[in-house]
């Protein structure tokens, strides 16, 4: 790759095509440089999403030429996370429980009302259970694990952000 100057913009269109893996790891370094130390935006279009988790801190996601969706990696990996959303009857009751009981699982309350477990540390029917023990309704219990591939796929083929594209 020849450079001049210092841009304050770089787009490279599939950079890491046809190079060995010590070439890719070695232009990854270099990109992450120019980024932090030269302060160079970087606008990389690629269709190995594994290697842009390593770069990106923004996504967008484009397909037949229109923007999907732009997202932060932050975002993105909070949707592509491992996790189990519930709602409940009583989600305030159910979240005191869930610290009382399985303290070591992280989880937040969401503005939609529901109850987000972020890593699962149990099977799925322990949530149930706990539910069930204390008298609360569930009306949605669902496992999520979403992969970069199956996101884009998704939001491909015209679906919501967010939407139950998931294995239980």
């Amino acid at each position: 790759m020849a450079m001049l100057g210092e841009p304050e913009l770089l787009i490279l269109d599939e950079p890491i095509n046809g190079l060995d893996p010590s070439g890719i790891v070695e232009f990854r370094q270099l990109l992450k440089r120019l980024n932090e130390e030269k302060k160079i935006t970087i606008l990389l279009s690629s269709h190995i999403l594994t290697e842009l988790q390593q770069l990106a801190t923004v996504y967008g996601f484009l397909s037949k030429g229109r923007l999907l969706e732009q997202i932060t990696a932050e975002t993105l990996h909070e949707r592509c996370t491992d996790s189990v959303e519930i709602t409940v009857s009583d989600v305030q009751q159910y979240a005191v429980f869930l610290e009382e009981q399985l303290s070591g699982e992280g989880y937040k309350v969401l503005s939609d009302g529901k109850i987000r477990i972020v890593n699962p540390k149990q099977d799925i029917e322990v949530y149930s259970r706990l539910a069930a023990e204390h008298g609360i309704f569930i009306r949605e219990l669902t496992r999520k694990q979403a992969s970069l591939e199956a996101y884009y796929m998704n939001l491909k083929k015209g679906g919501i952000r967010d939407v139950k594209l998931y294995k239980k």
